[in-house]
């Protein structure tokens, strides 16, 4: 059915924008006017997502709106309400629609009902969106209707969603000082070195002797500081760009995830990252009656590194072999020992399931507590760095002024 998007007066006589579904024009009319809605414009949008959309421009991604994790979660979270309290998967769905806080989610969830309606599963209409459902979110979806336990299994979904959520604020929230910091050192450092240090070093041009080389480095730090900090921003921006490009091909992934395992601290903090969000994953996915095959297929693209994901694919085929998952993965040296450990265990006991997820809230917990371990030193270690910065400074202007009064005397 046909999507179209409207500007219309209320009763009340205040514009609104929203979507509707029906069949045509005239019908949309109809539809708004029996809901006392007087409609002053209406257009179709599209009912179908379009080759180009599968694969979008690179200035397309970045200002192409996307379905917020937050909304996601919501919707989850209230769809599964609504069929435990007995409604019909379409009517949870249409209940849902206005409740949508963007036109592009109403938009994909007319289209998701209007795919159910036309007789496709529940599953199938969630995949042709794959930028706002994960693998994990259809594939979970798949098996709660293949086993008629969907609104657990979209409970459970939104119980994944708001624990990733709420782990990555708690992240962002302990980074969001020491970073605030850092820009405010660079713009004070920019600004000394542009304004204030050209204008007491101009001092010493009339000296005629040979100034420090503390002072001339920093004189000639300011100059090229102060002429070319737009080729400094281009370079930076630059470089930026490059690595996220990098980072696409599967080279340049492998050597940037590398080398990120190997980064102090930062290395420790991914590694738990990937085992939390690994273990948390695989569990969810085996608890709902996924295969473990096509569960390690489905984590291997989610987990967030390269070196682990191909790890994780060797895993799968000796597993497919007969091998243990425990024992397969050990091979890599790439997870950590209690990972193993806890496998084996939970392989042995027939409980690997309960076991994963007691991994992924171990390795969460970890990942709070190595994030602020590292703010706690991040810090300080700001502070000291621009401290050892201005006394630099500072030194470099004193120096030459100690020199004339040793002249003088």
């Amino acid at each position: 059915m046909p999507i179209y998007e409207y500007n219309a007066l209320n009763v009340r006589g205040k514009a609104i924008t929203d979507i509707i579904d029906a069949d045509s024009v005239s019908a949309a009319r109809q539809k708004l006017r029996a809901a006392h809605i007087y409609p002053i414009s209406i257009r179709e949008v599209s009912t179908a997502p379009s080759k180009a959309q599968d694969r979008p421009s690179f200035a397309s991604r970045l200002i192409r709106p996307r379905v917020k994790p937050a909304e996601l979660a919501m919707m989850t979270r209230q769809l599964a309400t609504l069929l435990g309290a007995g409604f019909p998967l379409v009517s949870a769905l249409a209940t849902l629609i206005p409740q949508a806080g963007s036109h592009l989610f109403k938009q994909i969830l007319s289209q998701v009902k209007d795919s159910i309606e036309a007789g496709g599963s529940f599953a199938s209409a969630l995949a042709r969106y794959p930028e706002t459902f994960s693998d994990i979110y259809v594939n979970m979806v798949r098996s709660g209707e293949s086993s008629g336990t969907l609104e657990l299994v979209l409970d459970r979904l939104a119980d994944i969603s708001e624990k990733q959520q709420a782990l990555a604020h708690r992240i962002r929230s302990a980074m969001a000082y020491p970073v605030l910091m850092f820009f405010i050192g660079v713009i004070v450092l920019f600004v000394l070195l542009t304004y204030i240090v050209p204008s007491i070093t101009s001092i010493f041009a009339d000296m005629g002797q040979q100034l420090p080389a503390p002072t001339r480095f920093l004189i000639a730090a300011s100059d090229v500081l102060k002429s070319g900090w737009w080729a400094i921003l281009i370079g930076l921006v630059a470089l930026g760009f490059g690595i996220r490009e990098l980072k696409k091909t599967e080279k340049g992934k492998h050597a940037y995830d590398r080398i990120t395992l190997t980064l102090p601290g930062i290395g420790t903090l991914a590694a738990k990252l990937a085992v939390g969000r690994f273990a948390r994953t695989l569990g969810t996915l085996l608890d709902n009656g996924v295969p473990l095959l096509s569960a390690l297929g489905i984590v291997k693209n989610i987990v967030g590194n390269q070196l682990m994901a191909e790890a994780i694919a060797q895993a799968a085929d000796e597993v497919e072999k007969g091998k243990g998952l425990g024992r397969s993965l050990e091979s890599s040296h790439l997870f950590p020992h209690l990972l193993i450990q806890m496998i084996l265990v939970g392989e042995q006991s027939g409980e690997l399931e309960t076991m994963l997820g007691k991994i992924a809230d171990i390795y969460e917990n970890e990942v709070e507590s190595t994030v602020a371990a590292l703010t706690a030193l991040l810090e300080p270690a700001i502070i000291l760095f621009m401290g050892v910065v201005v006394g630099f400074i500072v030194l470099s202007v004193l120096l030459p002024i100690f020199e004339m009064n040793q002249l003088v005397k």
